[in-house]
């Protein structure tokens, strides 16, 4: 007789309890990784949280780690790869595999904590050279958080870039030879990539930037007012109407000090300062690039201005190289304003709409044409007036400014010969005039404050007494030209040659407002420069890319006014505006 017993089926095993179940998706998730190329994202992720120039906000300082830890993780899968096609091979027993797994695990519970502390020590350290208050550590897990993010997503892209060279090497096969065809393919897909982020996507991005820029440039900033002395371009005197100089060319005609603030500084009777300047808006063509003979045109306008406002017939005639969307510095226009009485004239006009970060990525050509021509424009009106009556002939600009207002001269011989005085300010490492002068340094003399030629004619400083105390400076002759840049400012420092090649700078002792234990690494130091710029001016003066309140210093030693009260006066001045 059969029974039930005999016939009914095997109990079902029990279901794996959550916390396997986890255990076993975590094994599989990580077994898509390379254990080779974890090990150097993890060094990657150590690096980038060591010191840079500036301190950053958190989230920025997750985007550097991300990017930083993705780019290890190319390298040693890429490494890992090369290995093996020579020939390596290793058969790892499954035993030593897991051991391996768990130690790189065990590495990263203790490394991966430990560095964020790090971190945000390293990061307080800077904000205190840069007079910064101390950040909240709190603050500082959410770097992993943006880390983790950025680094999945790049990922992502990274292999799907993969699979399309993968799918391009299918169709290339057919007429090559398998390995000319993986080249072939990782060459191509290279190239769109390239072109696709250099070319198309950048047009694009300033094309609508340019359009948004454009609807800002309208308005006209809190407090800024229709000047009404003749004296200034935008007055009912002007040839250049008030809605035409845009945000920026409105506020600096209606900005700087009056004659009664002059002489309440100085104590000298002053004059009404001349502003003139003539924005983007006059031109016919509004399309976000400016060829030169569009540049040539708007410059025209800014000489007719000067002979409106009797320019050529003051003491002093500054032409300003602006900024994107025509920004002037006013500390540094207002510091030449105090120094002479008021018996000056400043020159300046719009070339785009962009605001400077963007204008620095898509539009490059368009600050030298603006420089070039603005300066050849007056220098050829001043050149023909009396060598002993007209203006002393002066150049300055910040950033882009400074980029673009170099761009007029041959060399620095040429500046000499062609200018009484100028003062470049924070000037883009791209600049070649910058480059060419800092490379010439003299024997022994540091990259982040170059001696060119004993400081004859040309000096570098980060602030004014570097003028007169660095080693090897012989006397100093006019006219006077000054590199005015400070050794925290990504903006002098930031270069694509960061990947791959350690400056000077970084070999030298550094300046007084970096960590000093800042150095270089490769790709990482590249990220953490970039990022650095993003807020590279929200820094207090004196740092970064703020060059404020100390421009009188500056102006009075390329002028040669040795009044010192007079300039610590000035000082003041503009603090009390700040």
């Amino acid at each position: 007789m059969t029974t039930t017993l005999d016939t009914q089926p095997a109990p079902p095993e029990p279901s794996p309890s959550f916390s396997v179940r986890l255990k076993d998706g975590i094994l599989r998730w990580l077994g898509r990784f390379h254990p080779v190329g974890l090990a150097v994202a993890l060094l990657f992720y150590c690096w980038s949280l060591s010191p840079s120039l500036l301190p950053r906000p958190w989230y920025l300082q997750g985007v550097a780690t991300g990017i930083s830890v993705i780019t290890g993780y190319g390298i040693g899968v890429l490494v890992a790869w090369i290995v093996r096609k020579c020939g390596f091979e290793t058969n790892w027993s499954a035993t030593v595999k897991k051991v391996g797994w768990y130690l790189l695990a065990a590495v990263a519970v203790v490394v991966v904590p430990t560095f964020l502390v790090l971190g945000s020590w390293w990061q307080d350290i800077s904000r205190e050279l840069v007079g910064m208050e101390p950040g909240s550590s709190w603050d500082y897990p959410g770097v992993l958080l943006v880390a983790v993010v950025v680094t999945l997503l790049l990922l992502v892209i990274g292999r799907g870039l993969r699979h399309v060279a993968q799918w391009v090497t299918g169709l290339v096969v057919r007429v090559l030879p398998a390995p000319l065809a993986r080249i072939v393919s990782v060459v191509l897909v290279g190239l769109i990539v390239f072109w696709a982020v250099e070319g198309l996507l950048s047009m694009e991005i300033a094309r609508i930037a340019n359009g948004s820029a454009r609807a800002v440039d309208e308005g006209t900033a809190d407090g800024v007012e229709q000047p009404q002395a003749p004296e200034r371009s935008g007055s009912d005197a002007s040839l250049e109407p008030w809605d035409s100089l845009g945000r920026e060319g409105r506020t600096f005609v209606a900005g700087g000090p009056s004659p009664e603030e002059i002489t309440a500084v100085t104590g000298e009777p002053a004059m009404m300062p001349i502003r003139v300047y003539a924005g983007y808006r006059s031109l016919d063509s509004l399309d976000g690039y400016t060829d030169y003979d569009e540049m040539e045109v708007l410059a025209s306008h800014v000489v007719a201005e000067l002979d409106r406002t009797g320019a050529f017939e003051r003491e002093y005639l500054a032409v300003a190289t602006t900024t994107g969307r025509g920004w002037v510095n006013q500390d540094v226009a207002a510091a030449l304003e105090y120094l002479s009485d008021g018996n000056s004239a400043i020159a300046a006009m719009q070339y785009s709409f962009l605001a400077s970060p963007l204008a620095f990525l898509a539009d490059r050509v368009s600050p030298r044409n603006a420089g070039r021509a603005l300066f050849e424009a007056v220098y050829a009106r001043w050149s023909v007036l009396d060598p002993e009556t007209r203006p002393k002939l002066l150049v300055f600009g910040e950033s882009l400014g400074s980029y673009g207002g170099q761009s007029a001269f041959a060399g620095v011989q040429d500046m000499i010969t062609r200018t009484d005085g100028a003062l470049w300010v924070g000037t883009p490492n791209f600049t070649e005039q910058w480059r060419r002068i800092t490379d010439s340094r003299d024997p022994g003399s540091r990259e982040i404050l170059p001696v060119i030629y004993g400081g004859q004619n040309v000096r570098f400083a980060a602030t004014p007494d570097d003028l007169t105390e660095l080693d090897g400076l012989r006397d100093w002759e006019s006219p006077r030209i000054v590199y005015w840049q400070h050794p925290s400012d990504p903006i002098v420092w930031w270069s694509s040659q960061l990947v791959r090649h350690r400056p000077d700078w970084l070999r030298e002792e550094r300046g007084a407002d970096i960590d000093k234990g800042m150095s270089w690494i490769p790709f990482v130091t590249f990220w953490q420069v970039t990022l650095d710029m993003v807020f590279a001016a929200e820094v207090p003066g004196g740092h970064g890319h703020a060059y404020t309140t100390e421009a009188g210093f500056f102006w009075a030693d390329i002028l040669g006014i040795e009044d010192e009260v007079r300039v610590k006066a000035v000082f003041d001045a503009l603090s009390s505006d700040e």
